[in-house]
């Protein structure tokens, strides 16, 4: 529009739509959705000359709720004829109204914003209900209510006015674990949709095995290998020490075993389908592990990952010596390796995630801008941002915000297999 024209000049001057004391109405119809709605209410609001401030719609198992908040009609006494109008329309197409007279706007957003995402495997009524219980008892207002996901899990979420964020995310995490989901409580903000770099633990988050272990069950010493594994996972040893220990049991062992082991190695469900829809929005992946370079490069090569980092099992005269080479990667090692990775992909640590569910994943954790506990040992769960106990590594995508929609809708132009 040019700005010379006489209507872009009105508009630009024009004063703004509404203010706390000036009137407005809101237009509800609701009833069975269909092709046209939509447009067939707008098209009979339009004729009486009304402003658009805001419009809501949301259709739920075929039923369809479309609320639209507009000023009162310009010409006087016109106001009784657009409810007569809207009226008539509904009942023509079958379809119930409601125009409620009122003043301004809705009210502002208050501050302490968040974004809670709700997984449940199922979500119950009485979850959701303690839930929100919880946030009125906070101070906070539930403000939008969203389905991300029916399946694997059902995923919800909502966005919550009126409580920090830090206050919310403890209240809500309690009676999350009273009420067995999965809740992830994060503030408000472009920043949310910023996170570019996603680093995973591998062992028991990226795969569902521990490779130390596979390895150590080609050596015969897999239940020795096993006990030292849990004592460090549960935070109970020194990764280092525990690493050396356990590594120290495969001396001797033929290094080709390195190709049955790769091959016993099992994805976590959802696996690809996080990697394939976090590098189709442009995140960049990668690994970092206290397991071994025999089969992370593997891992990388197979998934298209973009970093990793692992520890080293040395091999002489094509035997294991019971011994790893170079740095090792424990649980300092993997922060130290966020924050390269994060370097070398040029984003800020406040702009990564990182997933992981051992003792040895905390400082990684707590390092990135979002730290996911996944099927994690306790004290993970206690003081990561947040905890996801579901067995599909995918889930990951609802607490950044995609849909299921949205992956399976990018799945079926790439023709790639769902699910996986």
């Amino acid at each position: 529009m040019n700005a010379t024209d006489p209507a872009a000049q009105a508009l630009s001057a024009a004063p703004p739509v509404s203010t706390d004391t000036e009137r407005t109405l809101l237009v509800k119809v609701f009833g069975k959705d269909r092709p046209g709605i939509t447009a067939g209410l707008f098209t009979q609001l339009a004729g009486f000359g009304v402003e658009v401030i805001d419009i809501e719609q949301v259709v739920t198992r075929g039923r369809i709720t479309l609320c639209a908040l507009v000023t009162p009609p310009p010409a006087p006494g016109a106001e009784g004829a657009l409810r007569v109008t809207v009226h008539r329309w509904a009942e023509e197409h079958r379809l119930q109204a409601e125009i409620i007279s009122g003043t301004g706007d809705n009210r502002p957003r208050r501050e302490g914003r968040s974004h809670v995402t709700v997984l449940g495997h199922p979500l119950t009524a009485s979850a959701v209900a303690a839930l929100s219980a919880r946030v009125s008892e906070a101070g906070g207002n539930i403000d939008r209510v969203f389905r991300l996901a029916k399946y694997p899990v059902t995923a919800v979420e909502l966005t919550i006015s009126g409580v920090p964020t830090e206050e919310l995310r403890a209240v809500l995490a309690a009676e999350a674990a009273v009420q067995r989901v999965d809740i992830a409580v994060v503030r408000s903000g472009l920043h949310r949709r910023a996170k570019r770099l996603v680093v995973m633990d591998v062992d028991s988050t990226l795969i569902q095995d521990e490779v130390i272990e596979l390895f150590a069950a080609h050596a015969g010493c897999e239940a020795e290998v096993a006990e030292v594994t849990a004592q460090a996972m549960r935070g109970e040893l020194d990764f280092a020490e525990s690493l050396r220990a356990r590594v120290a049991l495969l001396a001797g062992l033929d290094a080709t075993v390195t190709e049955k082991v790769r091959s016993e190695v099992r994805l976590t469900p959802g696996a690809r389908t996080l990697i394939r829809t976090l590098k189709r929005l442009g995140y960049q992946v990668a690994i970092v592990s206290g397991g071994f370079t025999q089969v992370t490069e593997h891992l990388v090569e197979r998934l298209g990952l973009d970093f990793a980092a692992a520890n080293t099992l040395e091999v002489v005269d094509g035997k294991f010596t019971g011994r790893v080479t170079g740095e090792i990667v424990d649980r300092a090692g993997k922060a130290r390796w966020l924050a390269r990775f994060a370097e070398q992909a040029g984003v800020p640590l406040e702009q990564t995630v990182a997933i992981g569910d051992g003792a040895n994943d905390l400082d990684m954790l707590n390092a990135a801008g979002l730290g996911v506990a996944f099927n994690a040992k306790p004290v993970v769960r206690e003081q990561a941002d947040t905890a996801v106990n579901v067995p599909f590594l995918d889930t990951v995508l609802y607490l950044l915000g995609v849909t299921r929609e949205e992956v399976e809708a990018a799945d079926e132009v790439d023709g790639a297999p769902t699910g996986d």
